[in-house]
C-alpha cells in the first residue's frame, strides 16, 4: 500500500482535535486526563482485542486469555490503577452470542433476525430488543456489543442480509440508532457496523467495493451518518472489504475525512476480525485491532502487538496519534458509563420471550393471500404440515450472529463449506416446533406432519388434507452468498407437488432474503417469516390462526428475476476461498427499490409491500416546504425541506397496524426515487389518524463531492404517499429553491 508521511497522515486528526476541544464534553476531559497518566504500555495494550479461546476452532488456544473464567469474541485489560475495566465483546444483533467461548453458558435470548426488526418498521422493537440484549451482556459482564449490523442490501444473494434491516438507508439507519440507544442506555458501549459497502461475503476478505464517492455518500454512508446523529455509537466497526481500492480498516477518505473529519465523530473505530493486515492503518484512522490472533492467522502477524509499538519508537506513530487512538476508547466507555458498574441487573427471561414474540409476530410478511388465512380455529379441518423440519423446530442464520437459546437448540445439522466460515455454517433449530403450535391454535384439528422427503411423498399427505400448510427453509450465513433464489434440497419441487395435489396451499418461508417461487401462482397464500428466533414458531401459528393480524413490510424488494438486478451474475462466486475479487456498485445510490424505479423494472413484491386482515385508507396529503430548522433529532439543520400531513383510517372490520409510507418520485430534471418517512400506527375499525412527517433534505438532495457539500436543485419535487414502493395512492409537488447545506 502506498505510504504517506506519518505527519500528514494525522495531520486531519490534529486539526479535528483542535476543532473539538471547544465542545469538549465531561467524556472528552475525562478521556484526556486519564491518557495523560498512561504509560506507553498501558496505552497500547488498548489498542487490540484478544478472541476467547473456541475448543476445536481453527485459532489455538492464547495464553493472554487462558486466565479468563468468561472469555467473549474480544478481550482487552483493563487498568486497575486508573478505574479502566477490561474490555469485553460480544456478537450481538440478535442476542448475546455464544460461539464456544463459554461452555458452561445455558444460553441467551435469541431474538429473530435483525431483518425482521427491519420488516416491523418499528424503532421501538429495535429500542427494546437492544435493552434487552444489553441486560444480558451484564450479567455476563460483557460491556461492548457488536450490534448495530446496517450494511444495505445491494445483493439479495448476500449471505449476511439477515443480520441486517433492509435495503434502504432511512429505514436502516433509524432502527439501527435505536438497537444502539437500547444497548447504550444500559451502560454497554455498542457499535454500528460494518463501516462501510459489505453488501457480499463471496471473498470478502479478498473484496474490492467499486462505487462512485457522492453517490456512496447518497446512500450507504447516508445511513451510518444518520444512525450516528441519532445514537451517538461508542464504536463504529469497520468491514473486510475494500472500498476503491484501500481496505475499510484503513481507509484514509473513509476514516479521516468523511467519519472523524465532516461528521466530527468522537468515539473510536474497531476493526472486524481478521481484517487488519498492517499497522499503517492507525495513520489511517483504525484505533484498534479486534480479535489479534484472527490477523495472525490470515495476514501472518498481529499489526498493533509489536509492528505497531516499533512504529512508534522509529517515530512512523505520532504521539499524538497514539494519544488521540487512546483517548477515543477512554471516551466512548466513560460517555456510556461502563465504569461506573453497579450490581448486575436483573433479567426477566419471560419479558425478554415476549419481546423477541412481538419482534416475530410485527416482522412476520404476509406476501400473498388469496382468501385463505386466516384460518378458522374452531372447524374441524384436517391439516396437513409439510417439510421444513417443522415438526422440530424454525430455523436461525448462521455465522458469528447465531445465539444459543437457553437450553440450547432442539437440534444442530453440520452443513460445512469452504473457507474459514464453512465450519460454522449449519442448520439449527429452536423449539417448540411449529407443528406443535399450530395444535395449541387450532384444537379442533386433525394435523398430519409430511417431512417433504420426496414429491410424490408429500402429494399423498396433501391429497387428503382440506389445507396443506407448507414450510420451506434456507440456511443462510456469514462467509457464504448464495448461487441462486432457489430453496435448498429439492424443496421447490416437494411445495409445487403439493400445490398441485391440493391447491389450498399455504407456504410459510423461513428465509433471510427473497425466494424465486416457481410455485407462487399454485398456492393460496405465501408467508415470509424470515429467521423469526425462538418465539417464532408461536408467531407463525397466531398469524395464520388470526390471532395476530400481519402487518410486517418487506425491507428488501423481491426480484421477478436475478436477471433484474443491477449483477445478474455475482462476480467470484465459485471462486477459491482467498482469491481477490472486484464487484462494481454502478447503481451507485440507487439501491434497492430505487434501482426497480429508475429501470422501470416491475419487481415480484415491491420494498414496503405487506398484506394485512383489515383494509386502510389515505387521505388529505398536504405537502409544505421550508428550511430545516433542525429543531427536531432526526431533521439536521441546514437546506430546505418538505413536511407532510395526511389522514390514516382504518376501513375494515378489525384492528390492525399499517405502515404508510412517504416517498420521493422526481426532482428537477430527473426520475428519483426516496423514502423519506414512515410510520407504524395501530387502528381500530373505523378509527382515524393524522400523521406528520418532516424529510431529512439529504433525502431530497444530492452530494456534490466538488463543492463536499449536499445540493438541492431549484425546481419541482414530487412526493407521494403510499402503501409501498410499488402501491403509491396519492401524489402532490412542491417547489424548492435549492443550494448547499451541511457536510
Amino acid at each position: 500500500m502506498n505510504r504517506l508521511l506519518a505527519s500528514l497522515s494525522a495531520l486531519p486528526l490534529l486539526v479535528g482535535s483542535v476543532q473539538a476541544l471547544a465542545q469538549e464534553s465531561e467524556a472528552d476531559v475525562r478521556a484526556r486526563e486519564t491518557e495523560q497518566q498512561m504509560t506507553d504500555d498501558e496505552r497500547f495494550s488498548l489498542l487490540i482485542s484478544v478472541l476467547g479461546t473456541v475448543e476445536g476452532g481453527a485459532l489455538p488456544p492464547d495464553p493472554r486469555v487462558a486466565h479468563l473464567e468468561n472469555p467473549s469474541a474480544g478481550w482487552t485489560p483493563g487498568i486497575p490503577r486508573l478505574g479502566i475495566p477490561d474490555l469485553q465483546s460480544s456478537d450481538a444483533s440478535m442476542g448475546v452470542t455464544n460461539p464456544g467461548y463459554r461452555p458452561d453458558d445455558e444460553g441467551a435470548t435469541a431474538f429473530p433476525a435483525s431483518i425482521v426488526v427491519g420488516a416491523s418498521f418499528n424503532p421501538e422493537l429495535a429500542r427494546e430488543g437492544g435493552v434487552a440484549i444489553a441486560r444480558e451482556a451484564r450479567i455476563r459482564g460483557f460491556n461492548i456489543m457488536l450490534a448495530g449490523g446496517m450494511n444495505l442490501a445491494r445483493d439479495v444473494r448476500n449471505g449476511r442480509n439477515f443480520e441486517y434491516y433492509g435495503e434502504d438507508p432511512l429505514l436502516s439507519a433509524v432502527l439501527a440508532s435505536e438497537q444502539v440507544n437500547g444497548i447504550q442506555s444500559q451502560q454497554v458501549v455498542s457499535t454500528l457496523k460494518h463501516y462501510t459497502l459489505n453488501a457480499n461475503e463471496t471473498n470478502r476478505h479478498w473484496l474490492d467495493a467499486i462505487i462512485d464517492p457522492a453517490e456512496h455518500r447518497e446512500s450507504d454512508l447516508l445511513a451510518f451518518q444518520i444512525a450516528i446523529e441519532r445514537s451517538e455509537p461508542g464504536a463504529i466497526m469497520t468491514g473486510y472489504n475494500k472500498i476503491n481500492g484501500e481496505y475499510a480498516g484503513g481507509n484514509r477518505h473513509l476514516l479521516n475525512e468523511v467519519l472523524k473529519g465532516a461528521w466530527g465523530y468522537r468515539g473510536y473505530v474497531m476493526s472486524d476480525w481478521g481484517a487488519t493486515p498492517e499497522w499503517q492503518f492507525a495513520l489511517h484512522g483504525l484505533d484498534q485491532e479486534s480479535g489479534a490472533q484472527a490477523d495472525k492467522f490470515l495476514w501472518g502477524s498481529e499489526p498493533f502487538t509489536e509492528p505497531l509499538r516499533q512504529a512508534h519508537a522509529q517515530g512512523k506513530l505520532p504521539k499524538e496519534r497514539l494519544s488521540d487512538m487512546v483517548r477515543r476508547i477512554l471516551r466512548s466507555a466513560y460517555a456510556v458509563g461502563i465504569d461506573k458498574w453497579g450490581p448486575a441487573p436483573t433479567v426477566d427471561t419471560a419479558k425478554h420471550d415476549e419481546i423477541a414474540l412481538d419482534i416475530a409476530r410485527q416482522g412476520i410478511v404476509l406476501l400473498k393471500n388469496e382468501a385463505a388465512l386466516p384460518l378458522a380455529t374452531d372447524e374441524p379441518l384436517k391439516i396437513a404440515v409439510v417439510g421444513g423440519h417443522a415438526q422440530q423446530g424454525v430455523i436461525s442464520g448462521t455465522g458469528s450472529g447465531a445465539v444459543a437459546p437457553v437450553g440450547g437448540f432442539v437440534s444442530v445439522t453440520e452443513i460445512g463449506g469452504a473457507g474459514l466460515m464453512g465450519k460454522h455454517r449449519k442448520l439449527f433449530l429452536f423449539q417448540p416446533s411449529p407443528v406443535d403450535e399450530l395444535r395449541k391454535a387450532f384444537p379442533s384439528a386433525q394435523i398430519d406432519f409430511d417431512p417433504g422427503y420426496t414429491p410424490a411423498e408429500a402429494a399423498l399427505t396433501a391429497r387428503r388434507a382440506d389445507v396443506v400448510i407448507a414450510f420451506g427453509i434456507r440456511v443462510e450465513g456469514e462467509g457464504f452468498d448464495l448461487p441462486d433464489l432457489s430453496l435448498p434440497w429439492g424443496q421447490d419441487a416437494v411445495i409445487d407437488a403439493v400445490a398441485a395435489a391440493n391447491p389450498n396451499t399455504i407456504v410459510v418461508l423461513q428465509t433471510g432474503n427473497p425466494v424465486s417461487m416457481p410455485w407462487r401462482d399454485k398456492v393460496r397464500a405465501i408467508v415470509q417469516a424470515w429467521y423469526p428466533g425462538q418465539a417464532g414458531s408461536r408467531a407463525i401459528a397466531e398469524v395464520l390462526a388470526g390471532k395476530v393480524n400481519p402487518s410486517g413490510r418487506t425491507p428488501i424488494t423481491w426480484p421477478m428475476s436475478l436477471a433484474d438486478t443491477p449483477r445478474p451474475t455475482l462476480a467470484g462466486l465459485g471462486t477459491p476461498w482467498g482469491t481477490p475479487i472486484t464487484i462494481r456498485y454502478d447503481e451507485g445510490a440507487e439501491v434497492g427499490y430505487r434501482w426497480y424505479a429508475k429501470k422501470d423494472v416491475k419487481p415480484l413484491y415491491a420494498f414496503g409491500h405487506g398484506l394485512s386482515y383489515t383494509r386502510f385508507s389515505y387521505d388529505d396529503l398536504k405537502i409544505s416546504a421550508g428550511a430545516a430548522a433542525g429543531a427536531k433529532a432526526d431533521v439536521p439543520a441546514g437546506g430546505e425541506t418538505v413536511t407532510a400531513s395526511f389522514t390514516v383510517t382504518n376501513t375494515g372490520d378489525r384492528e390492525g397496524a399499517d405502515v404508510p409510507q412517504l416517498y420521493l418520485t422526481a426532482a428537477p430534471n430527473e426520475k428519483r426515487m426516496r423514502l423519506l418517512g414512515f410510520e407504524r400506527v395501530v387502528l381500530k375499525p373505523g378509527e382515524s389518524r393524522q400523521l406528520t412527517f418532516t424529510v431529512d433534505p439529504r433525502l431530497l438532495a444530492r452530494f456534490d463531492g466538488k463543492a463536499n457539500q449536499w445540493r438541492i436543485a431549484e425546481g419541482a419535487y414530487r412526493i407521494a404517499l403510499g402503501k409501498s414502493a410499488g402501491d403509491l395512492l396519492l401524489t402532490e409537488s412542491t417547489k424548492l429553491e435549492g443550494g448547499l447545506f451541511g457536510k
